[in-house]
């Protein structure tokens, strides 16, 4: 096996194990195995085509065309043109499922189906990284470089799965990786000749060992002892650092060993999409618990509290978590005394089929009994599963308190401290100025911020015309809120996210609970929560009963009782409607399957991972498919002008190869004087040329004696008796020198003309151009030959 089949070989194994990774994102891995196929049909195409050999473009073109030609069989061979060949149909089919993927990576937590496109994605992304590593390590032989494609398919699966065998693909990467590395050691290792091995010839005397034959030499050996330790190093190493908690392979659990008390939490909503929680066929049960308070229909299960608000999402900040303290502290904002509280003690077990990493619970909890790997995040006071911890068949115990405010409570509370006025007020300045208009508008009148926080709810509950919709897009963009307060349709986002928002910009604390609703009571005491159950609501602080709930939705869960006023005289002409009660009605009761299927996949009750919850209204942003095209356009653009720097090089490394002989280099040396400014001249001698170019290159030193010896070295090739005579040996080196000398006299015009347009690629046009001449001048003899000449008949 040559060294560049070599390379290719381990250049497809370092893309399979990159792409490994991403096996945990799909809950099925034949696209891998169908990768492999494809990415080896295309990675052959190459070899032989450097076999041929062809030039490098067409090297990649023919690999890139073989490509699009595979995606065509395997993802739509209806569209295509005799079942093979890729047209127009082919491209529009391509661009639906690129789109469809797309959405589907959104929709889906993982393991995510393995639809036809998130197929397409996940093999056309394969083919992709695989093409960039064939070119640069194989084609230019820069192992090196060709790491990076490797890390960015790396990463794409590493950033996005997590689990217990997250060092189990990092070790696949890395060997491949390190395979490549080694392949592309030993072919510059083999290209200086033979090599003598450390064992004993036949004679007794050391071993010479051709290229590509015999066992591994010992720098070969060397070079996997050395792979081998370091990745040994990479694995062992998280273990007995101090300042990394857990390690790669065996987490520790927490409250015991150094770093038990930091770390951080990262910004992500535990639901994927409340839409498609609301618009699933089924109501799937999540969760079951039996509570000791008074009013269940108020226990609303908070999971994460959302409270930096950048203008067109709401997402959960960066917080420090710590083991979970018994008892939790106290609330925020809650004073003891100042408003009525009752204890409550709500036992919980969570269904198989519901995995994601925030525990919910009542709020304020005071103490919680669970068992596995959770830590506590004190500012929004949650339970997050730490090390690939999940609520899936979770049974625990929460003790909280029922906080019960009064109006007129809430009505005298004094003003926040200025720490919350400071965080939880901001409003980003791109928010539209109708928001804080609007939000003015509906509260005039009001002589407190809880009578402003009342008159929000009223308004889009009851009498601000707003419409209960889950069929309306949820998007982002800094007109997002803006947009649904104009068209006045949505679901629990939308509500909840534009009046904190507008709570804001009245100077009002605020922020957005995720969660489930109270659930419906089942016969046995029981309370089921489904997966339809899911909420958002907003959170507004009012000092003496802290963080309080309020309900601005239609039709979804209960407004609580401190915002329910007593209503105007019947005979009054100007009262409003009645607002919505609590309605006794029961509610479909929810299925029990314990089961994953795609629908609960979407909405994130299965996943352990999930995007953030985004800003009221439609997306109204490019398309991924032109995004992507735009951005294919501009590396086009960009790489147009390295090509000719890209066929220079190679060139120039074909030349001075070993074994490539005199004339190869003497060609080099003529063409990079005239990338220098120095034109050929084919009248002169080898000698006169030489002189030439040391006069007008202004050479001197080492770099005008290279010239004199590459001329000599021209001279007995072309008339020594004998080839042996000829000097062939540091060519390559003395080429080297003078374009090393050539280079220092030019200027920097020159230098950037020489490496960007090279005038020599002038020769290469011409020949091309000379070629294409005879090819057509061929063509035109065959034709005119086959055509019958008109004439009369023999007699």
């Amino acid at each position: 096996m040559s060294g560049r089949t070599r390379l290719s070989v381990c250049g497809v194994l370092a893309t399979l194990g990159a792409a490994c990774a991403m096996v945990p994102l799909v809950d099925k891995t034949t696209w891998l195995l169908q990768a492999a196929l494809l990415l080896a049909v295309q990675a052959a195409v190459g070899v032989v085509a450097r076999r041929v050999p062809l030039a490098v473009w067409l090297t990649v073109l023919l690999q890139a065309l073989t490509g699009l030609l595979l995606l065509t069989v395997v993802f739509a061979r209806a569209q295509a043109i005799g079942g093979l060949l890729p047209g127009p149909d082919v491209l529009h089919e391509f661009a639906q499922l690129v789109a469809e993927g797309t959405d589907d990576v959104g929709r889906y937590a993982a393991p995510a189906p393995a639809t036809t496109a998130i197929r397409l994605l996940l093999v056309g992304g394969v083919l992709l990284v695989g093409l960039v590593v064939d070119v640069v390590a194989v084609t230019f032989r820069g192992a090196a470089p060709a790491g990076l494609p490797l890390l960015a398919l790396y990463s794409v699966g590493a950033g996005l799965a997590q689990g217990r065998t997250d060092w189990l693909w990092f070790l696949t990467a890395a060997a491949g990786y390190l395979l490549l590395l080694l392949a592309e050691g030993r072919d510059r290792l083999s290209r200086w000749g033979r090599v003598f091995g450390g064992g004993q010839g036949p004679a007794g005397g050391a071993a010479v060992l051709a290229p590509g034959q015999g066992p591994a030499v010992a720098p070969v050996r060397t070079g996997r002892r050395i792979g081998v330790l370091v990745l040994g190093l990479a694995l062992a190493a998280p273990l007995v650092l101090p300042s990394i908690d857990g390690g790669l392979l065996r987490p520790r659990t927490p409250g015991k060993g150094e770093g038990a008390g930091g770390g951080t939490i990262s910004a992500v909503n535990p639901l994927v999409s409340l839409q498609n929680n609301l618009n699933q066929p089924q109501n799937r049960e999540v969760m079951r618990y039996r509570t000791s308070a008074g009013s269940p229909q108020d226990l609303y299960l908070r999971i994460v509290a959302l409270d930096r608000f950048d203008g067109s999402s709401w997402r959960a900040s960066d917080r420090k978590i710590t083991d979970v303290p018994v008892p939790l502290p106290a609330p925020a904002g809650l004073a003891p005394g100042a408003v009525r509280t009752e204890e409550a003690i709500t036992s919980v077990a969570a269904a198989d089929g519901y995995a994601q990493n925030y525990l919910p619970m009542p709020y304020p909890a005071q103490s919680v009994r669970v068992e596995g790997r959770w830590r506590y995040e004190p500012e929004g006071r949650t339970l997050v599963g730490d090390h690939g911890q999940t609520t899936r068949g979770a049974r625990y115990q929460v003790t909280s308190l029922v906080v019960e405010p009064t109006a007129a409570q809430l009505a005298a509370a004094p003003a926040p401290p200025e720490k919350v006025l400071r965080e939880y007020t901001q409003v980003p300045s791109t928010v539209p100025p109708v928001v804080a208009d609007t939000a003015r508008k509906v509260t005039a009148g009001a002589a407190n911020p809880y009578e402003q926080a009342v008159k929000l709810q009223d308004w889009f509950a009851v009498g601000g015309g707003f419409r209960y919709d889950t069929e309306v897009g949820s998007g982002s963009g800094s007109n997002a809120i803006a947009r649904f307060l104009e068209e006045k349709r949505g679901f629990c986002v939308h509500f909840s996210f534009s009046m904190a928002a507008m709570a804001r910009t009245l100077g009002i604390p605020a922020r957005v609970a995720v969660g489930f609703t109270p659930g419906t009571p089942q016969s046995d005491g029981s309370v089921s929560v489904g997966s339809k159950d899911a909420h958002a609501w907003p959170e507004l602080y009012f000092e003496g009963a802290g963080w309080t709930r309020f309900e601005p939705t239609p039709s979804r869960g209960t407004q609580p009782d401190y915002t329910l006023a007593p209503g105007p005289a019947p005979d009054d002409p100007a009262a409003p409607s009645p607002r919505p009660s609590r309605s006794a009605a029961p509610r479909p009761a929810p299925s029990t399957g314990s089961g994953c299927p795609a629908e609960l996949r979407k909405s994130g009750g299965c996943g352990k991972h999930t995007p953030q919850a985004q800003a009221p209204a439609r997306a109204d942003g490019p398309s991924p498919l032109l995004v992507t095209g735009i951005a294919a356009g501009a590396l086009a653009v960009l790489a147009l002008p390295l090509l000719p720097l890209a066929w220079r090089t190679r060139v120039r490394a074909r030349r001075l190869a070993p074994g490539a002989g005199v004339p190869a280099a003497w060609q080099e040396l003529t063409d990079t004087a005239w990338d220098y400014g120095i034109p050929p001249d084919g009248s002169r001698t080898p000698r006169m040329a030489a002189a030439r170019i040391t006069a007008a290159g202004a050479l001197q030193g080492a770099a005008a004696d290279a010239v004199t010896r590459l001329a000599t070295a021209v001279e007995q090739d072309l008339y020594a008796p004998g080839p042996a005579q000829a000097p062939v040996q540091g060519l390559a080196e003395d080429v080297t020198l003078v374009r090393t000398g050539l280079r220092a006299a030019a200027g920097r015009p020159a230098r950037l003309r020489a490496l960007l347009a090279p005038a020599s690629l002038r020769r290469r046009l011409s020949a091309w151009g000379t070629a294409w001449t005879a090819a057509r001048a061929r063509a035109v003899t065959r034709v005119r030959s086959s055509v019958p000449r008109r004439g009369k008949p023999d007699a």
